[in-house]
């Protein structure tokens, strides 16, 4: 049935909620995954060297960037230090730093300069959802995007990254990223 045949039927009010929970949907919860494995452990994955690749499309599917992040993690007054390097396809760099806190068995705060307030995470088995509200710089202007970010740990060792990112429920795109963990080889005295 059409927007204006529901609109008509049932008056505006009631075609407006429909719309509002067939674009929302039920949603994703963290608990969902608490028994997948292989099991994410933040700390152990981040503390020392891990490399991204990734990748920003519109919310019409469109590639705007493509980039490379080298993270540098490790633990510092009980917070998961991650220190993200980003190198975009074009040349440009950037870099964020993120402190992240364990409150409890599932539950994560981080900042980073870049953040409004503080982020909020949940982790469960396999997954991890971080959700936080990001001022990012578009042209001389900073406009605050939500970022809805899940993580899902892979047997290979490979941590898979999709964020949507929107404004006023709005999705304006999608961030996607490979995290893969760096072997390092030890430094000669």
């Amino acid at each position: 049935m059409a927007p204006q045949g529901l609109a008509s039927r049932y008056g505006w009010a009631s075609a407006l909620l429909v719309l509002l929970l067939t674009l929302t949907g039920c949603g994703m919860k963290p608990e969902d995954y608490a028994n997948t494995t292989p099991a994410l452990d933040l700390e152990a994955y981040f503390t020392g060297d891990v490399r991204a690749w990734g990748l920003f499309q519109d919310r019409f599917g469109k590639v705007r960037r493509q980039f490379t992040v080298d993270i540098r993690g490790y633990v510092e007054d009980g917070e998961l230090v991650l220190e993200e390097d980003f190198v975009y396809l074009d040349g440009e760099e950037d870099r964020r730093v993120w402190r992240l806190r364990r409150l409890d068995e599932h539950t994560y705060e981080g900042r980073a300069a870049d953040v409004d307030g503080v982020a909020v995470g949940k982790l469960y088995g396999q997954a991890f959802n971080f959700r936080y509200v990001l001022n990012l710089p578009i042209g001389t202007r900073v406009v605050k995007v939500n970022f809805d970010d899940w993580m899902f740990m892979h047997e290979d060792g490979v941590l898979v990254n999709r964020a949507v990112m929107s404004k006023f429920g709005i999705r304006l795109g999608e961030v996607t990223l490979f995290f893969q963990k760096q072997d390092r080889e030890p430094e000669s005295a």
